[in-house]
C-alpha cells in the first residue's frame, strides 16, 4: 500500500489516549447508513508538519507520535482489505497518538495534532490536551482499542472507523506528586468511538480526523 513518507516513529503500543465525552459530540448518528461528516473539506497540515530529513525521535514536534513507555497504547484490531480504509484506520490511531503526545508535551501545539487533525478533530484533540494540562495531570497505564469497524462514504474521500476502548487499566497521574489516580473497575471505564477520517487531497495518503463522536459507558464493549 502506497503512503506518504511521513517520519512517524510509533509502535502499535507506544501511547495512551484518554478520551471522554468532554469536548466531544454526543453520537445521534444511530445506524443510518450516511456517515456524518462526510462531506467536510479538509485541511493540508501546516509547514510545522512537514518532516525535517532527521529521524522522528529525535525532534521535538515534525510528525512525532512517540510517548513515554508508561503511556501504553494497544490497538488491537485488523487492518481493513481496502486500501483507503487501512491508511484511514492506520491515522486514526496516529490521531490518538497524537493527542497523547500533546499531553505528554503539556501543549495543545504539537505539530502531530495538525498534521492528523482538522475542523471538529482538532478543537476535540486541543480540547482534550487542554483540559488535562490545565488541571495538571497526565496519564499512565494501558489503554486498549478493539472491535475496530471502518466504513467508506459513496465519495471514496471519508471514512468512518469505530471502535471499543478499555481504559479500566489506564489512569490519571499528577503531574507534581506523581500520585496515580485509581478507581475500581466499571462500566465507565467503557467507551465507544467513533472518528470521520477525511483524505487530505494532496495525493500524499494522509488522512486526519475531521469529526469525533464518544459514546461513554459503553455496554457493546464490555
Amino acid at each position: 500500500m502506497k503512503r506518504r513518507t511521513l517520519p512517524v516513529a510509533v509502535a502499535f503500543a507506544a501511547a495512551a489516549l484518554m478520551l471522554t465525552a468532554c469536548g466531544g459530540e454526543d453520537d445521534k448518528s444511530g445506524d443510518s447508513d450516511k456517515i456524518a461528516g462526510a462531506d467536510q473539506g479538509t485541511e493540508k497540515p501546516s509547514k510545522s508538519a512537514e518532516p525535517s530529513g532527521a529521524p522522528a525521535e529525535d525532534k521535538p514536534d515534525g510528525v512525532d507520535v512517540s510517548l513515554p513507555a508508561d503511556m501504553n497504547l494497544v490497538f488491537d484490531w485488523e487492518e481493513p482489505k481496502d486500501e483507503n480504509e487501512a491508511a484511514a484506520m492506520e491515522d486514526a490511531a496516529n490521531y490518538v497518538r497524537a493527542i497523547y503526545r500533546g499531553v505528554d508535551k503539556r501543549t495543545s501545539k504539537v505539530a502531530a495534532v495538525t498534521a492528523y487533525s482538522t475542523g471538529g478533530g482538532l478543537s476535540y484533540a486541543q480540547t482534550q490536551i487542554d483540559d488535562r494540562v490545565d488541571g495538571g495531570w497526565t496519564a499512565t497505564g494501558t489503554r486498549r482499542h478493539y472491535q475496530a469497524t471502518t466504513r467508506s462514504a459513496a465519495n471514496g474521500t471519508s471514512v468512518e472507523v469505530a471502535f471499543c476502548v478499555d481504559s479500566s487499566k489506564f489512569y490519571g497521574k499528577e503531574i507534581k506528586t506523581g500520585k496515580v489516580l485509581k478507581s475500581e473497575p466499571s462500566i465507565a471505564d467503557y467507551d465507544h468511538f467513533k472518528i470521520i477520517m477525511v483524505k487530505v487531497p494532496t495525493g500524499d495518503g494522509l488522512w486526519q480526523a475531521s469529526k469525533v463522536f464518544v459514546e461513554t459507558k459503553a455496554e457493546q464493549c464490555r
